[in-house]
């Protein structure tokens, strides 16, 4: 399958960045003491998943309602999660290894995510991955955002491949359908929930974790 390659584009939350897991339970400790239940918390952020910030934002407010303002929330959850994150973010497991092994094949990377760019950059750099990376798409740097083929497409032009010719991985069902529409070779590795349909019949791989979809291409 290699030979259909041209490039590598990944996801970074969730997919790179083991940050989802902290996401959700930063907001579990902040939204407890105004009367969230730790199950409506989860099953809210499980929701947003893959989710644009300007999206996230928006069904924050929804969800908050009138029980806590959301600017205020959002202010205070980034704020703690600086903090939190400041010293090291985790890795997902055998990413490092499969981005070695990636970048041993001598082809283009990217990173392509939701997050905006500042936050993407500074993430990618604290977690000691930027240096791998030809490119990063972020949020606020596309025309569109996920599930929208936007985000896929752009970053193989700026690579000046095809879409087709780009292997994507990606966690959430929100990233899997940009770059399947987009025409990428699309590899879904879960995080905090499983597929809600997964489309075997339009070219999407579902494995366990990166270095799965890594052998199934050859590149380990």
């Amino acid at each position: 399958m290699l030979d259909r390659i041209d490039a590598f584009l990944f996801d970074m939350d969730g997919l790179l960045l083991d940050t989802e897991r902290v996401f959700m339970e930063l907001a579990v400790d902040l939204l407890d003491p105004f009367g969230f239940s730790r199950a409506e918390t989860e099953g809210f952020f499980l929701t947003l998943v893959g989710s644009s910030s300007t999206h996230t934002q928006a069904r924050l407010e929804a969800f908050l309602g009138d029980r806590l303002d959301p600017a205020a929330f959002y202010d205070t959850w980034y704020t703690h999660l600086k903090a939190r994150l400041a010293d090291g973010i985790p890795l997902r497991p055998m990413v490092r290894e499969s981005l070695e092994a990636a970048r041993a094949t001598g082809r283009p990377m990217a990173v392509v995510t939701s997050t905006r760019g500042k936050v993407a950059r500074h993430h990618l750099e604290v977690a000691g991955l930027s240096g791998f990376f030809d490119h990063v798409t972020a949020g606020d740097e596309v025309s569109q955002n996920k599930p929208h083929p936007a985000p896929y497409a752009e970053t193989a032009q700026k690579l000046g491949v095809a879409p087709t010719a780009c292997a994507a991985f990606e966690d959430s069902d929100k990233g899997i359908a940009s770059a399947m529409a987009a025409g990428c070779v699309s590899f879904q590795i879960p995080d905090l929930r499983a597929p809600d349909v997964p489309l075997p019949e339009l070219g999407q791989h579902v494995v366990p974790s990166l270095d799965h979809a890594m052998r199934k291409l050859g590149v380990l």
